[in-house]
């Protein structure tokens, strides 16, 4: 996924995703200069999330 994806996902702003993914440490991996995130490792991320 995109971080335009993420943040549609999200329903956050992209300027949020960009802006907390390494704080979040929402599961972004570099692919060239771009940022991805597998739809699985976004669903896991969130799922810890509910946790706190």
């Amino acid at each position: 996924m995109t971080v335009d994806e993420v943040a549609d996902y999200l329903n956050k702003p992209r300027s949020w995703v960009y802006g907390n993914w390494k704080a979040e440490r929402i599961p972004f991996r570099k692919v060239g200069q771009s940022l991805r995130c597998r739809p699985g490792d976004l669903d896991r991320w969130l799922d810890e999330q509910e946790g706190l």
